[in-house]
């Protein structure tokens, strides 16, 4: 009885909520915004500005444009909480990306931050990875069981972006950590980590 109450006071409409309109409900247009930028491309180019702005300004910046093979996660954490703060969050940014190209590229953070403070390609980071893969699998005639940590430790750095001896030890902690990868690989653990930092972020 109190629910169909509620339902015809709804239908009737009171002090507190008046009826508007009795007509049907229209999806007229469908937009986004991003803040107070109407249009992406505007978007793009205050995200341009400000990475240009801010390079002298932010340390962990200057390390992703200028030394990316020295990247941490603590970097990475400093420069996402610095474009959330100011409007530009990844989310934000692929979905503007996309708009403004009709390309879906699932690139990472840094990825967007490179193409805009040096005009590097925006990649997917899976395809940055997989490019990486190559040289760290060109570098000996690795077992097929050893094929497999590397694949392992390649997905861990899709998910991760950065990945450094802590965030490894942490990852593989069941398989013995650190030194249970590392020994998986022969002692080449810190070779393939060092390739993979050198390679990543190579011009395409």
């Amino acid at each position: 009885l109190l629910n169909q109450l509620a339902t015809v006071s709804a239908l009737l409409g009171t002090d507190r909520y008046p009826i508007i309109s009795a007509h049907e409900d229209e999806l007229v247009v469908r937009e986004q915004n991003y803040g107070k930028y109407q249009k992406p491309a505007d978007f793009l180019e205050s995200f341009h500005q400000f990475i240009h702005n801010q390079l002298n300004q932010s340390a962990a910046l200057g390390v992703v444009v200028n030394r990316p093979k020295d990247l941490t996660r603590e970097h990475l954490r400093e420069v996402r909480l610095l474009l959330d703060q100011n409007g530009f969050s990844e989310a934000s940014l692929k979905s503007a990306w996309r708009n403004q190209t009709n390309q879906e590229i699932a690139a990472s953070i840094l990825g967007y931050i490179r193409q805009a403070a040096i005009g590097e390609a925006l990649l997917p980071f899976d395809q940055r990875v997989a490019e990486a893969m190559k040289r760290i699998y060109a570098m000996q005639a690795w077992t097929p069981v050893q094929r497999r940590w590397l694949d392992r430790l390649a997905r861990q750095l899709v998910h991760e972006v950065v990945i450094d001896t802590q965030q490894v030890n942490d990852a593989f902690r069941v398989d013995g950590g650190i030194k249970g990868l590392d020994r998986n690989l022969g002692g080449k653990l810190d070779q393939v980590l060092e390739a993979l930092n050198d390679n990543l972020w190579t011009a395409a």
